[in-house]
């Protein structure tokens, strides 16, 4: 099968990855895979797999038609059978270049809830399963899950030496350390960290304890200044912040614990580490058997009751890991053990599939799909119109699609809101 696989951006993050790591096992596994899409920092970790790097013109306002014309002439160059797009630029971008062309147009959103102006008869896959159900609910005929893949060859215990990186951070013997493997972002990201950065200034000299960040975005700043703060009033550093590291694997190995979500969660998982998942308005929860299936309905992430109780929250889940070596190596195990449920193999292997499935139940365009054409068009149209009114009134731009509220707010079409 020929494939030619789209993320929405290729810095780094974890829909990136997940794209990236599927293509190639889907080449590995003996199928003709390209990477589409604007240069950027995961390119040179893309090549390094084997994949080949189509670039394309630098995007605008999305969907851009120049990028659309230039994927239109790879996929009638390379006689591409699926395109799939990951997250929604990518997915509507992919619709409209496969259109006149056999290519089956596919998508992928990791996100925390769905564009309703993606097409409601596209093949689509969804990252938990509460997302599936609420758009099966919505009209989606084709919509299953895929949860966030690991690698757990490239990802596990005794892969990497985590002695050079606790040396590269100063780490003392003695010191535990707590992990966080994230994009600094304002929008999901930011709340946590710096829930995680109070919280280890107010622990101090009381746990031979360190929080390590690892990342960079455009929260660093604030992050650097919090950091700052702890390390002061605790007298010695509490809190390291790495900068961005285009292979974390070091970090998760000389972890003893791992706080994450969605895709960083998982890698924690594939670590055999500890794991607490964070998540926005205060939420800090442990990964055990209590809470295990919650998270594969709802997704590696939660909401709270409130931002102010995070360091709070996170106390409450975090200390029985650093004060208990026991209880450390329980949950040590018991992720170990669930850690072959997200195995890139399983997830490469459903995913074709599912091309397979779309590609033999595609048929000649339709009226209901000039209907729901109309329909994608006219509510794409309000999003933009949205925008628009929230740059004129010079709001800051969210996460598209990717906020608290979206799970609600975009259930239905005619609740579309911007966050980007």
């Amino acid at each position: 099968m020929r494939i030619m696989v789209y993320p929405h951006d290729l810095g780094m993050g974890g829909s990136q990855l997940n794209a990236i790591e599927l293509a190639a096992r889907l080449q590995t596994d003996g199928h003709d895979v390209v990477l589409f899409g604007h240069r950027g920092p995961l390119v040179e970790y893309a090549e390094s797999l084997g994949l080949e790097f189509i670039s394309s013109p630098r995007p605008h306002r999305r969907p851009d038609v120049g990028v659309v014309a230039a994927l239109r002439r790879e996929i009638r160059a390379r006689r591409i059978d699926v395109i799939h797009g990951w997250e929604w630029p990518p997915i509507i971008e992919g619709v409209l270049a496969a259109r006149g062309t056999p290519a089956v147009p596919f998508g992928s959103v990791m996100s925390m809830a769905v564009a309703p102006f993606i097409p409601r008869d596209l093949p689509l896959t969804v990252g938990t399963r509460q997302i599936e159900a609420a758009e099966r609910e919505f009209g989606r005929s084709s919509v299953s899950v895929l949860e966030p893949p690991v690698d757990t060859e490239a990802n596990a215990p005794g892969v990497t030496e985590a002695a050079g990186f606790r040396t590269g951070i100063g780490a003392r013997n003695d010191e535990l350390l707590v992990v966080s493997v994230s994009r600094l972002a304002r929008a999901l990201k930011l709340e946590g960290l710096l829930a995680a950065v109070e919280l280890f200034g107010e622990l101090g000299a009381s746990q031979a304890a360190r929080l390590v960040i690892v990342g960079d975005g455009e929260a660093r700043d604030q992050l650097e200044r919090a950091a700052a703060a702890a390390n002061s009033r605790s007298g010695r550093e509490v809190v390291t912040m790495t900068g961005e590291m285009a292979d974390p694997r070091a970090a998760y190995s000389a972890a003893e614990v791992v706080l994450g979500m969605g895709g960083s969660a998982l890698r924690a998982v594939a670590f055999g580490k500890p794991l607490v998942v964070q998540g926005e308005h205060g939420y800090w929860r442990r990964l055990d058997e209590n809470s295990i299936e919650d998270f594969r309905w709802s997704g590696w992430y939660g909401i709270g009751e409130s931002g102010a109780s995070g360091p709070e929250a996170l106390r409450a889940e975090l200390l029985p890991l650093l004060i208990d070596e026991r209880e450390r190596d329980r949950a040590a195990r018991f992720s170990l053990a669930n850690a072959h449920a997200f195995s890139l193999d399983r997830a490469a292997q459903e995913l074709i599939e599912r091309y397979s499935l779309a590609a033999g139940t595609r048929r000649p365009r339709s009226s209901r799909q000039a209907v729901e054409a109309i329909r994608c068009a006219s509510v794409f149209a309000r999003y933009q119109f949205r925008d628009e009114l929230r740059k004129i009134a010079h709001r800051p731009a969210g996460e598209d699609f990717n906020a608290p509220a979206k799970m609600r707010a975009m259930a239905r079409p005619e609740s579309v809101v911007s966050v980007s």
